[in-house]
């Protein structure tokens, strides 16, 4: 089981880096891979009631590639971990198949509660560097999750999430090939940018109508609206 569970993590990080050129390459010198590795001694560990020896082994996987995770984190087949540096995984998180996590990535909690407070990942999730997925939320599958996001709140399947906080650039129904740090080579709305396109559109129709009701004061002409209200406080009569 073991070597086989490894024989699958190669594959897919060779599938997923264009830089992974064997699969020797890939089992020395490959962080991500040894932070796994050892995650999975760890877990059995917990999950046997060794919980203080699984906690040192994950603290010494830690200092080794640079990747927490907490042994009593539930992970599934295929977890692939990009260059590992700063990625954080907590006590609660649930990562499902074919998850692609970068570096500084972290599956945090927003509480102090012993419950679950740690996000849940669907398969095939991809959560870009330095992005910040906090609390109780689920990822849906396939999301991915853009480079220095900021999630507090449940992603739907299928979609692309970016910003601070995190905010729907790309529905559901786009294509669901793999797609590196989260986001796609092509152009995407910003959803701040398009806000503000819109707030700046409302802004000028407002100063030409400011400007247009100024000149009828200038001509001695009451302006229409002005002269509206009166009649309706005249009782309708001119």
């Amino acid at each position: 089981m073991f070597f086989k569970r490894l024989r699958e993590d190669i594959g897919s990080i060779r599938q997923r880096d264009p830089a992974a050129r064997s699969a020797a390459e890939v089992l020395l010198c490959y962080s991500g891979l040894h932070a796994v590795l050892v995650y999975r001694l760890a877990h059995a560990l917990w999950r046997a009631g060794f919980k203080l020896s699984a906690r040192l082994l994950s603290h010494f996987g830690k200092l080794v590639s640079g990747v927490e995770i907490h042994p009593a984190a539930a992970i599934g087949r295929r977890l692939f971990i990009d260059h590992g540096a700063g990625v954080v995984i907590g006590q609660t998180a649930v990562v499902g198949d074919d998850v692609t996590l970068y570096h500084g990535s972290t599956l945090g909690g927003t509480s102090l509660h012993t419950g679950k407070r740690h996000p849940t990942l669907g398969n095939g999730v991809i959560v870009g560097s330095g992005a910040q997925v906090l609390g109780p939320i689920t990822i849906g599958e396939g999301a991915r999750i853009g480079a220095n996001a900021v999630v507090l709140s449940d992603v739907p399947a299928g979609v692309t999430m970016v910003g601070v906080p995190a905010r729907m650039v790309m529905r559901r129904g786009a294509p669901a090939e793999f797609c590196a740090y989260g986001v796609s080579g092509e152009d995407l709305p910003d959803p701040v940018a398009r806000a503000l396109d819109s707030l700046r559109a409302q802004v000028a129709q407002l100063s030409d109508r400011v400007a247009e009701l100024e000149g009828e004061t200038k001509q001695g002409r009451q302006p229409r609206v002005v002269a509206d209200n009166l009649q309706t406080a005249r009782g309708g009569q001119p």
